[in-house]
């Protein structure tokens, strides 16, 4: 048998240590036996206990005879779950998909290993209610459903003391941060301290897809006030009663914190969550240079966004270097939506040439219409991230069109290849817009209906494909069934999910030792998404893979961004694997080098040992 050179170094450092370092299979050494052990949710296997731990850890007699396997308590868990989802409703007004959340959340208070086992095992299932759209009404449900802290909550009542704060956390090493500050929850707005459910659900799939540790994931929430009438009403509210501060008050919070966290794990990686506009791009700016962080509503969503686009122009049955050739019509111009049109004009220009101007050819492939029409040079008060993509009053003038055009008149006239929606507006591409749409000149038009959660998608699939057809792309950020289409035609909804991209970005940020999140680990990350389906698939209308694939697709984003990132030169490697040896990996042995180092939901072997 040939073994490969980062074969032979995995097993050199096997055999001088007594333990394998494959993530999640080393033996570990608790302080603790009896009912503490039981009680504790990273420690306890329930009925799965062998009898010689529980001999070990004194557990004989406080758990039923029958030892199980983890195959059986899924089986019994599932078939709890099915039985109990209607009786944990809390009142009419609760949803199934809420009641399955109850459910897996009171799995996690009490074995962890078991809860990412079956999320693992479930994902297509219950991705979506741990994460988008159930994770938005958890938000907003948040204060009712709050039982156990899990995570930190940092406040302005905390200034001077971050630094003392975060060694509060008992996990000494800390990979992956969420942190949100709950002023723009996905669609649904400012949900003050309540917005901690987005970084939970984001991290738990971390976990599940990318393999980090749970014990090494730490979900934050920033709690600067609250403009939300409702909640600072509210005398059950969890968080600070007071408006949100602003300004260089709210700055000197933000870089209070970043200060303590990195101080504390200096190799952290930090996930910027669900930040309004107004401070989304200028804390990215801010801090993006000088700290392993990234923000997913920006670069994760554009990252998506760009891997869909791609996918659509092989759709057309063309290949992915006409990207610079579509014209783009683009609802919304939020952080989400400036952040999908700067990576589609970077991605665009680099096919062009990567010059000054390819970026300025780009440029003119976009149309943007945010909630006062058209954006053109002749509008005031443009907002600074915006700007590069205001019209010329000459050039549109040719098009008939002006400054604050209607949606419709700009798809009617523009007759784009794609209509991509990041708006927020729940039903905005309507009959009226879809009808102009079916003028594109594209041989096969796309439609991206990109806003979260389902209600504030700009149109459903049966909506789209009733007006337009079979011939068409469609995609949405949350998930929607399929189009039966008659007559055996299926007309597929992809769900261009962010969970694609950032749990392989993280990871592969973390197994680099990268000092910064690039573009070009982004845009990687971007192209490995793109390139993941099969002609066929793509040509069926086909341009997302299944969420059941997730593992296998993180594994190999991150290793597209741990290649990206040796070849920047950013790499300083991952614990024993330095960057000298990092960079010796061919492109197999990164991707087994990136598996080796996904955690797996295993029970490890528990031994006792006195404080």
């Amino acid at each position: 048998m040939r073994f490969s050179s980062y074969m032979i170094r995995c097993l050199q450092y096997r055999v001088s240590r007594s333990f394998t370092t494959i993530e999640g299979h080393r033996p570990t050494i608790v302080h603790k036996q009896g009912l503490d052990i039981l009680h504790d949710p990273w420690f306890n296997k329930g009925t799965a206990f062998s009898m010689t731990e529980r001999d070990r850890l004194e557990l004989r007699g406080l758990l039923p005879p029958n030892v199980m396997s983890n195959e059986q308590q899924i089986d019994r868990f599932m078939a709890d779950l099915k039985r109990l989802e209607v009786n944990a409703r809390d009142g009419p007004s609760d949803t199934n998909s809420l009641a399955k959340w109850r459910i897996l959340n009171r799995l996690h208070d009490r074995n962890e290993t078991m809860y990412y086992k079956v999320l693992i095992a479930k994902i297509e299932e219950y991705a979506p209610i741990v994460y988008t759209p159930t994770v938005g009404l958890v938000c907003q449900k948040y204060g009712g459903l709050f039982r156990r802290p899990r995570g930190m909550y940092f406040s302005a009542a905390d200034r001077g003391e971050m630094m003392s704060m975060v060694y509060n956390w008992p996990a000494e090493q800390v990979d992956m941060i969420v942190v949100t500050d709950g002023s723009r929850i996905l669609g649904l707005g400012d949900l003050g301290v309540q917005g901690i459910g987005i970084a939970i659900g984001k991290l738990d799939l971390y976990v599940a897809a990318a393999g980090i540790n749970p014990q090494r994931v730490l979900p934050i929430m920033i709690d600067v006030g609250t403009n939300n009438e409702a909640l600072l009403k509210d005398p059950l509210y969890l968080g600070l009663q007071q408006h949100r501060l602003d300004g260089e008050e709210y700055l000197a919070v933000i870089d209070e914190f970043m200060e303590a966290v990195y101080t504390r794990w200096p190799h952290v990686i930090v996930q910027f969550e669900d930040f309004q506009s107004k401070w989304a791009f200028k804390l990215l700016q801010r801090y993006r240079n000088s700290y392993r962080m990234f923000n997913d509503d920006v670069q994760g969503t554009a990252g998506v966004a760009i891997a869909g686009l791609l996918g659509a122009v092989r759709a057309q049955g063309k290949p992915m270097i006409d990207f610079p050739k579509q014209k783009i019509v683009v609802a919304g111009a939020g952080s989400a939506g400036i952040g999908v049109l700067n990576a589609a004009r970077k991605t665009m220009a680099r096919m062009l040439g990567n010059n000054e101007l390819a970026y300025e050819s780009a440029g003119s492939q976009f149309w943007v219409v945010d909630a006062n029409g058209l954006i053109t040079e002749e509008r005031g008060n443009i907002d600074d991230d915006a700007k590069p993509f205001a019209r010329k009053a000459k050039e549109i003038g040719r098009q008939g069109l002006k400054e604050g055009a209607g949606l419709v008149e700009v798809v009617r006239e523009v007759k784009p290849d794609v209509l991509l929606g990041l708006s927020a507006v729940g039903g905005l591409f309507s009959k009226e817009v879809l009808e102009a749409l079916k003028g594109s000149t594209s041989t096969r038009p796309a439609i991206f209906a990109m806003s979260n959660p389902t209600t504030n998608a700009e149109c459903t699939p049966e909506e789209a494909f009733s007006i337009m057809g079979e011939n068409l792309v469609y995609a949405s950020g949350s998930p929607f069934a399929d189009v039966d289409l008659g007559d055996g035609r299926i007309g597929h909804c992809n769900q261009g999910n962010n969970m694609y991209l950032f749990p392989g970005i993280g990871l592969g940020t973390l197994l680099s030792g990268s000092r910064i999140v690039s573009d070009g680990m982004l845009q990687a990350a971007a192209e490995c998404l793109a390139g993941y389906m099969t002609e066929e698939e793509v040509l069926k209308g086909i341009i997302y893979p299944s969420i059941s694939s997730i593992r296998d697709i993180t594994k190999k984003v991150a290793a597209a961004v741990v290649i990206e990132a040796i070849e920047e030169d950013l790499a300083e490697g991952y614990r024993e694997m330095d960057a000298r040896e990092l960079r010796k990996l061919n492109k197999d042995e990164i991707g087994s080098y990136v598996e080796d180092n996904m955690w797996n939901p295993e029970y490890p072997t528990l031994i006792y040992k006195k404080d």
